[in-house]
């Protein structure tokens, strides 16, 4: 595990309700919604890019291998994009992976993104630097193109409205066009840091 004591997120109460198998949905997501800020755990993708839909949220196992009722205890739930969650299914390193360090990243218990995931600021590709942050990103394809596409419109929109105020201040209609990309900013996948160190 990295050496950070951090975690990106930090989970609320969990559902009142005892999770099962016909329920665990039901009850969860709306506890999840609200613990990942409606953002998939592992891209970051807010459920509005995701499709648009509750529906293209998903509830991921994060421990496939936990058997019975206790797979649905609340701190094995995690809120997914279809993406991620079909990329991730079932799968989960074997032992001997395990081992040596290779496993996925659990964003509730240790800082993911700026501490294990960078992105390199021209291409917008993640990379990980530890042996967990590489099988994650590998086996989750952070580097799909919609989530490549999506970190270069999260910078470019940042760059118009943070560093060429100038523009924005020329007119009223560019006001109002400023108002309307903060807002789409919001949805957009968050900034991750440039490795520390790095001209990228």
């Amino acid at each position: 595990m990295s050496n950070s004591t951090r975690a990106r997120i930090r989970r609320g109460p969990p559902p009142a309700k005892v999770l099962t198998d016909s329920n665990y949905r039901k009850y969860a997501l709306p506890a999840l919604e609200r613990d990942f800020s409606n953002r998939c755990a592992y891209s970051m993708q807010h459920r509005s890019r995701a499709g648009g839909s509750a529906m293209l949220m998903e509830i991921d196992h994060f421990d496939p291998t936990i058997k019975n009722r206790k797979r649905h205890r609340y701190n094995n739930l995690f809120l997914a994009s279809r993406f991620c969650n079909n990329r991730k299914q079932g799968n989960w390193p074997s032992r001997d992976e395990r081992s040596v360090g290779i496993r996925f990243l659990n964003c509730c218990r240790e800082m993911d993104y700026g501490d294990q995931i960078f992105e390199n600021s021209v291409t917008h590709l993640v990379f990980g630097v530890t042996g967990a942050a590489k099988y994650h990103v590998r086996m989750l394809d952070l580097n799909a193109p919609h989530l490549v596409d999506e970190r270069r419109d999260r910078a470019e929109l940042r760059k118009l409205l943070f560093e060429d105020r100038k523009i924005v201040r020329e007119s009223e209609a560019a006001l109002q066009a400023f108002r309307i990309l903060r807002t789409q900013l919001e949805y957009l996948i968050p900034p991750i840091p440039a490795e520390p160190g790095t001209d990228t």
